[in-house]
């Protein structure tokens, strides 16, 4: 049958009959009510966007240099160690996600001091003792981006990820959404384990 032969508009072919099938209404009509939810997340787009990612190498665009200069509570900083620091991630995968930065504007693992290796070691370990005696996780996920193409946001400045994990925590959200629920804000997670970090329990390190 060819087109012409079909009833016209098509709004009006409801139970026709076409080569032995039956037109149905559509599932949904245009005045319909969207059956899909939204979970607005605008905040995001300030990382979609780039906003305050550094457009060169240097450090003095770099916010991980620039965190240090700034308080605790506006630079979402954990603990200032002597060679390296731990803060929030500013758009989190997971609650408690938390980056251990070494202070000096470094972009290679191979350039850091045996002291900065170490201590992002400590800092690392530490904040998972942390994170667990705060939130009860199931797991972490821990690593190194090194360099744009490896997926690092900011490839100028060496970073650690400290992320968080829970058993169903991968839902559909993320996978079909493109949505990270988070369910507490930074500001509170950062006075949370900023709070916990000297009061956690610390794991007995080997002989």
């Amino acid at each position: 049958m060819t087109d012409s032969a079909l009833p016209d508009p098509l709004g009006d072919v409801e139970g026709t009959v076409v080569d032995g099938v039956r037109i149905q209404a559509p599932f949904q009509h245009a005045d319909a009510p969207d059956p899909f939810g939204r979970l607005w997340t605008p905040h995001r787009m300030v990382y979609i966007n780039g906003q305050d990612k550094p457009t060169d190498a240097s450090a003095s665009q770099c916010p991980f240099c620039s965190a240090p200069e700034r308080s605790d509570t506006e630079a979402l900083i954990v603990h200032r160690g002597e060679n390296a620091y731990v803060l929030m991630n500013l758009y989190p995968y997971n609650t408690g996600h938390l980056l251990v930065c070494p202070y000096r504007h470094i972009s290679d693992w191979t350039e850091a001091t045996a002291a900065e290796r170490a201590e992002i070691g400590r800092l690392t370990a530490r904040s998972m003792e942390v994170v667990r005696a705060v939130s009860h996780p199931h797991g972490f996920n821990l690593g190194m981006n090194q360099g744009e193409v490896a997926g690092a946001g900011i490839a100028a400045h060496l970073h650690q990820h400290v992320v968080p994990r829970w058993r169903g925590d991968a839902n559909f959200m993320p996978i079909i959404g493109k949505t990270k629920p988070v369910p507490q804000l930074l500001g509170q997670q950062r006075d949370l384990l900023a709070a916990a970090w000297l009061d956690a329990p610390i794991a007995l390190e080997a002989d």
